[in-house]
């Protein structure tokens, strides 16, 4: 099908080859060239840059997520554009710093699916070779026979040698899930895959006591950023909050409550919102408000459904912690949309 040359000026000038089927952001992190970027599903428009010369398709773009002003002078979402000519694109300065992980395509085998709560397993999958991530980081899944991907993060921390696992609960006839995973996935199958991807990493430059704050299996990267944060200083003062709706929903407890014990700083607080139970009752950002005063000079990582964050956040600003230290990722679907020129 050919390739055309992307000029990229801006913090990390370069010039990157990309395939005429191959999105700008895949050819950018292949290349070496740092982009921000976190859903990679044109949802969250991270990943805007501005066209300068050339030609691109990609969906047409929601308002929401990119202002008719910004579209008009050209701009466009990097994970969503595949080239039609050679191009010159801008890039934002300062955004040169981010993880620069090598972005790879692999082929694992599945060494574990196991039910972990209602609706809900771990999967674990063994590559070739280990993979270079940042904790926080997610894969993209190949959905079989679909052509079609689907993001999830891995819950392991980095340094986990070749093994790979990640919480997945099931969408009501969702293609990747009922479909697929919670239907003909088995022990010893193969599984495409490529990553790694998302900006939403811990810091590990920021020693600071940490807020944690997990919707649903939006506790996967919450999981792996805790374990390097441990690894790398196991006396780290870190609150892990955990909101499910029911009972059945709630799981990795065991484990919580082990880690709990060999760390004197964690401190682990599941919530539920819509059962009575022993434990606390109601929304994780309700329940960070009932236990802090303050939270000047804390980090916050928030990952789960877009209005468990929102709240979320509104709860750490409400103790004074500045938006410079809250770090979100939203799980969103994957939208179906239509290509257009550009």
């Amino acid at each position: 099908m050919g390739s055309y040359s992307v000029q990229v000026s801006g913090s990390d000038p370069r010039t990157v080859e990309c395939s005429a089927d191959q999105r700008l952001l895949d050819a950018f992190l292949r290349s070496g060239v740092y982009l921000p970027n976190s859903c990679n599903q044109g949802t969250c428009g991270t990943c805007k840059v501005k066209l300068l010369r050339g030609n691109v398709e990609q969906p047409s773009i929601p308002e929401t997520v990119m202002s008719a002003q910004d579209q008009a002078s050209g701009h466009i979402l990097a994970c969503q554009s595949v080239p039609r000519s050679d191009a010159h694109i801008e890039v934002p300065l300062g955004c040169a710093s981010g993880p620069r992980h090598a972005l790879r395509d692999m082929v694992g085998t599945v060494t574990g699916l196991r039910p972990i709560a209602d609706d809900t397993v771990a999967l674990t999958v063994e590559i070739d070779e280990p993979l270079e991530f940042s904790a926080g980081q997610y894969i993209e899944l190949v959905v079989p026979d679909t052509g079609e991907v689907r993001q999830y993060s891995m819950a392991n921390p980095p340094g986990c040698g070749e093994r790979l696992e990640f919480h997945i609960r099931r969408v009501p006839d969702g293609r990747a899930t009922d479909g697929w995973i919670f239907d003909s996935l088995a022990h010893g199958h193969s599984v495409e895959m490529r990553g790694p991807w998302g900006d939403f990493v811990h810091d590990t430059e920021v020693g600071a006591p940490m807020v944690l704050l997990a919707g649903g299996t939006g506790l996967a990267p919450l999981t792996s950023i805790a374990l390097d944060a441990l690894a790398l200083d196991p006396d780290r003062e870190i609150h892990l909050y955990h909101g499910v709706r029911h009972r059945q929903d709630l799981y990795a407890v065991g484990f919580w409550e082990t880690l709990e014990r060999a760390h004197p700083g964690l401190r682990y607080v599941p919530c539920l919102s819509r059962d009575d139970w022993d434990g606390r009752h109601g929304y994780v950002g309700d329940a960070l408000v009932e236990d802090f005063d303050s939270l000047r000079g804390h980090v916050a990582y928030l990952c789960g459904p877009p209005a468990m964050v929102d709240a979320g956040v509104r709860a750490c600003k409400r103790r004074r912690m500045p938006g410079r230290n809250i770090r979100r990722e939203k799980y969103t679907p994957a939208p179906v949309t239509d290509l257009a020129a550009v």
